[in-house]
Parts: structure tokens; C-alpha cells; sequence
């Protein structure tokens, strides 16, 4: 049974196409998603990976694309050997990066799903996911929001006729 283990959000001052892009660039990506070397072609079904090194050891966490839909909803299944279990799809999760516009810019709510109980879900697992999800959230935010770090669409009444 699938349950909902963390749900932050934050609002980006910038438009969905810019939030879009940043998540989409593994470049970018990598910015603010814990350093980690992101590879995939982000087609549903594809595998993901993030490779990097946490406490001075090397990892590769894997997953899959579950959802593409542009400047609206990213979402892949996500399984990393530190967690300590094995590598069976129901010990994966499901990480979903929702966006929404707003009249500020654009809404982003991150929802990690469990698939079943074999994590405990504590109310210190929940808040440890929480604390590192909302790094995440607010590392895109900086990502996005700063002119130098992401390339931004131009937005410009030329550009859009």
C-alpha cells in the first residue's frame, strides 16, 4: 500500500517553463538535488540515476521515469543501496515534483510516496525526508531565481508571436 511520506512546497518567482527547465537539465539538476551526477533521457519508463559520493563513499541510487508531463508534473520511482534494503520494486519510491502557476510565478509541491511499509515511517523518518526535501525546494528555488545560475527562456512579447 502506498503511502504519502513527506509534501513540501514553496513558490518560485518565475514561470513554470523556468522551473520546468531547471528540473529537467541535469546540469541544473545536479545544483540541487545533494550534488549528485543525474543521468536519464526523462522518456516515461527510462531509468534515472544518481550517482555521487555521501560520506566519502561512492553510490548510485536508481529509479524510474513514471511521469513527464511538461511544465506540470515530473515523477520517478527512486531506490538507493544506503537505505539498506534490497533492490525489489516495492523498496522503491516515488518522488513527484508538481508544478502549478501562481500569480507570483509558479507553485512547486514535492511528494515522496513510500510503496509499502517496509521503511518505518517515524515521525523522524518524516521529518528527517522533510528537512531534505525542502533543501531540495529551496535550491531549485535559488537555481531558478538566480539570474547566472539557470539559463531562462526569453519571456519577451517577440518571443511568443
Amino acid at each position: 500500500m502506498a503511502v504519502q511520506a513527506s509534501q513540501v512546497r514553496t513558490t518560485v518567482k518565475a514561470p513554470p517553463s523556468a522551473v520546468w527547465k531547471a528540473l529537467t537539465m541535469v546540469s541544473t539538476l545536479k545544483q540541487f538535488f545533494f550534488g549528485s551526477d543525474i543521468s536519464t533521457d526523462y522518456r516515461v519508463g527510462s531509468p534515472i540515476y544518481f550517482r555521487g559520493n555521501w560520506k566519502g563513499k561512492p553510490y548510485e541510487d536508481k529509479g524510474r521515469i513514471q511521469t513527464f508531463e511538461p511544465e506540470k508534473r515530473l515523477a520517478f520511482t527512486h531506490w538507493s543501496p544506503l537505505s539498506g534494503m534490497e533492490d525489489r520494486p516495492e523498496n522503491y519510491h516515488i518522488v513527484t515534483f508538481d508544478l502549478r502557476p501562481t500569480d507570483g510565478g509558479t507553485e512547486v509541491m514535492l511528494t515522496q510516496t513510500n510503496q509499502n511499509d517496509a521503511e518505518p515511517l517515524t515521525p523522524e523518518n518524516r521529518q528527517e525526508y522533510a528537512k531534505n526535501w525542502t533543501m531540495v525546494l529551496d535550491g531549485l528555488k535559488k537555481a531558478v531565481e538566480s539570474p547566472e545560475r539557470v539559463e531562462r527562456p526569453n519571456l519577451s512579447a517577440e518571443s511568443r508571436q
